[in-house]
């Protein structure tokens, strides 16, 4: 049996032929319950939490992959980035520098990191590249990817800096400084200059520090300025959109299944069941799905029987600055007159709401359902995948970074990191796509 705590169900209502459907709201995800300070682990090591709770990042994967729309065009926005694949241009390089170039290559897995850290400025705004020196520091020899969603910060120090990252399994409870990977991160506005002071390298002297092993962060400025930014798709789990999408698949499931129509829509915040959880004592995962089975069958009996008399559900609420209730629990009678019981029309919008918010046309992802939907003609496409590719400049500016001081670091004179598009073509030029290179 699988003891995971579920909070998202259908349940059928007795006597009423109806079904609730049980949701989380995801409006607060990106809300901090409480104020967010350094937590210490061990011999002085601290960093800041990635939401109240250290889980933000986890939660939004969760929500991510729990919706085929969304997942789909996060890994096209990750594809359309990576282009045809990071590439150190030495055309014009001598053949010495190019033999070092090929060697670098050889002892690293470009194609595995740069397709990881499109994924990782896609999902999360930023994203973390370590690089390696050799023993002597004369020579940078690696470059990997640590995941952002395992990458935690440093609190700043009073100039505003970020002295180090610590890389660990943040799922889990973190005690000791075994469990986890420090590593010094260089200067986010000026990672260069701040490399050269370290290790003296432009000038012959003495280096500063042994360290060979440097974090680089690249991030995507955001208005409002963060130790971890809020990605610009975080608009699809304030609003409605992503909820509606998610309530019209559980509704269609449970007609299938039973015929019973949706009648409730009851949407419940996370803290709701934390405090439960919390206020009882309850930390077995066995012991807190019999918990929230068990309330849930509270509230299905309060349906029962409601429209024949009278009844009051008391749930804790608040007023935010902004004067809106907020509510733990809310229940919203779903109209079960729709023609057919179909829902296309709303998937159909629902699905293009998701789309629009991360920036991807429907038609080249085919996520729009329906037999009879309009298609984009082989033109308005093609215009639309060298859109979607010329936007992606910004980003490649911003991963460029690591590289072009990789390439300074070791040497290496007329190299330079590219990016080259992949243009689709027309049928008049007996080919289907070729590529096309912009100067970094």
């Amino acid at each position: 049996m699988n003891y995971n705590v579920s909070f998202n169900s259908v349940e059928d209502i007795p006597s009423l032929n109806a079904s609730a459907a049980f949701t989380v709201s995801t409006s607060e995800v990106f809300k901090e319950q409480q104020d967010t300070t350094p937590q210490t682990i061990a011999d002085g090591y601290q960093y800041m939490p990635w939401g109240a709770d250290n889980q933000l990042p986890y939660r939004i994967l969760e929500l991510i992959d729990s919706d085929e729309t969304l997942s789909t065009c996060q890994l096209f926005n990750a594809e359309v980035c990576y282009g045809s694949g990071l590439m150190y241009n030495t055309q014009e390089a001598a053949s010495n520098i190019k033999n070092e170039v090929e060697g670098f290559l050889m002892d690293n897995d470009l194609a595995s990191y740069f397709l990881g850290v499109c994924q990782d400025i896609k999902h999360f705004a930023f994203c973390v590249s370590v690089i390696i020196l050799n023993a002597d520091g004369s020579r940078i020899v690696r470059i990997l990817r640590k995941e952002a969603c395992y990458c935690r910060f440093a609190p700043a120090q009073s100039d505003g800096r970020i002295p180090y990252i610590l890389y660990a399994n943040w799922r889990k409870s973190i005690s000791r400084k075994e469990d986890v990977e420090k590593i010094e991160l260089l200067n986010q506005q000026a990672p260069w200059a701040d490399l050269q002071e370290r290790l003296q390298a432009a000038k012959g002297k003495r280096p500063k520090t042994a360290t060979r092993k440097f974090a680089i962060v690249s991030r995507v400025p955001t208005p409002d300025s963060t130790y971890y930014p809020i990605p610009y798709y975080g608009a699809l789990f304030k609003g409605n959109w992503y909820n509606i999408k998610k309530l019209i698949g559980i509704a269609k499931e449970a007609k299938l299944k039973n015929s019973a129509p949706i009648k409730y829509h009851i949407e419940i915040a996370n803290r709701f069941w934390d405090g439960i959880f919390k206020a009882e004592g309850i930390t077995d995962r066995k012991k807190q799905q019999d918990r929230v089975v068990e309330e849930k069958e509270k509230i299905i009996n309060f349906l029962t029987g409601m429209e024949n008399s009278g009844k009051v559900l008391f749930s804790t609420f608040y007023i935010n600055p902004n004067g809106d209730e907020q509510h733990d629990v809310v229940i919203n009678k779903v109209e079960t007159d729709k023609e057919g019981g179909d829902w296309s029309t709303d998937i159909i919008e629902a699905v293009n709401m998701v789309c629009f918010t991360m920036r991807v046309h429907s038609n080249l992802v085919g996520s729009v359902p329906g037999k009879t939907q309009t298609n984009n003609s082989g033109s308005d496409k093609r215009e639309l995948y060298t859109i979607a590719q010329a936007l992606q400049k910004p980003y490649h500016d911003l991963l460029f970074t690591v590289h072009k001081i990789i390439i300074s670091y070791n040497g290496w004179t007329n190299v330079t990191p590219q990016i080259p598009f992949i243009q689709l073509t027309t049928l008049d030029e007996n080919k289907d796509a070729k590529q096309v290179t912009i100067e970094s």
